[in-house]
């Protein structure tokens, strides 16, 4: 599966803003935004210049794709798929974003980053309604029981993600079970829950209409 692999605190500051790539850290004073707020490169320093029409709207792409984790081709099928769903066709595509199995995974405090979650589904250590599941990709949907598998529930690293993330509630249509670490999907995705960044989907969707 094609995934970034280069140093992602380099992303966030190319966007001016956390997408909080790294988990635990983008909340320290260790990011990479609270410490170096400027570009990446020879000419970071440089005051970053006024952006307008193609601009913005690419901006809004690369931040979105960037924060969900996903690259260029992935993330225009996706909005390929949202574009022939009724409905909007920007807040469809947030949605299948978030339904995305190492979302919803994130979602419910499994994971500290999504890049954690998706190795986690990748691992084998996530089941859907009974049956194990490694392709992050995957769309939950209503209904939906989400837990990590029998054999993965002393994994240490699950078992720190989710007291890293013991204070974070989950959104309105997800309900946990922090104990037997399991969730399910109890509604869909609100436009309104997507609270850690600020995004303009309508500027993506103008971008790949064009």
């Amino acid at each position: 599966m094609a995934r970034y692999t280069g140093p992602v605190c380099r992303l966030c500051r190319r966007e001016g803003m956390k997408l909080y790539l790294k988990g635990e850290r983008c909340y320290t004073e260790k990011c990479a935004i609270e410490k170096r707020n400027f570009q990446p490169g020879q000419h970071g320093h440089a005051r970053r210049p006024k952006i307008v029409g193609y601009g913005l709207q690419l901006r809004e792409k690369q931040r979105a794709k960037r924060y969900f984790g996903l690259l260029e081709r992935q993330f225009r099928n996706a909005f390929e798929k949202a574009s022939k769903m009724k409905g909007i066709t920007g807040e469809s595509l947030l949605a299948m974003m978030e339904h995305r199995l190492d979302s919803t995974v994130y979602r419910l405090g499994l994971a500290t980053s999504r890049a954690m979650a998706r190795q986690f589904v990748r691992h084998g250590h996530v089941q859907v309604n009974g049956k194990k599941v490694n392709i992050p990709s995957f769309l939950t949907s209503q209904g939906d029981l989400i837990e990590v598998r029998e054999r993965s529930r002393k994994n240490p690293a699950i078992l720190a993600a989710c007291d890293a993330t013991a204070s974070r509630p989950s959104p309105s249509w997800l309900e946990f079970d922090r104990e037997n670490l399991r969730g399910r999907v109890v509604g869909t995705f609100k436009r309104d829950e997507l609270v850690q960044i600020q995004l303009n989907e309508q500027l993506i969707v103008e971008l790949y209409s064009k």
